[in-house]
């Protein structure tokens, strides 16, 4: 059997890039918060160089690969999500 990519619990850093809104970065954030609501959460935002997209990075504590499906699921059938890293 191989060894999992991730030992829980870890620091994960997540990258969301969308198109720029004044509300995206609170978007992302509770999306975060509703799957790990016990984990502090450090949050980056930096614009594209034209200033159209926004990427969001929410680092926080990863507890278990299910809970990290369960934010990239949610995050990624969003319509206003381009991309989850």
């Amino acid at each position: 059997m191989s060894k999992p990519l991730l030992e829980f619990p870890c620091i994960f850093p997540l990258k969301v890039m969308g198109r720029d809104a004044d509300d995206f970065e609170g978007f992302v954030t509770e999306i975060v918060q509703r799957h790990a609501p016990q984990s502090a959460q450090e949050v980056s935002c930096r614009l594209s160089s034209g200033g159209k997209y926004i990427s969001v990075t929410v680092t926080f504590v990863a507890e278990t690969q299910e809970q990290l499906d369960a934010i990239y699921g949610e995050l990624s059938h969003h319509q206003r999500v381009l991309m989850a890293l």
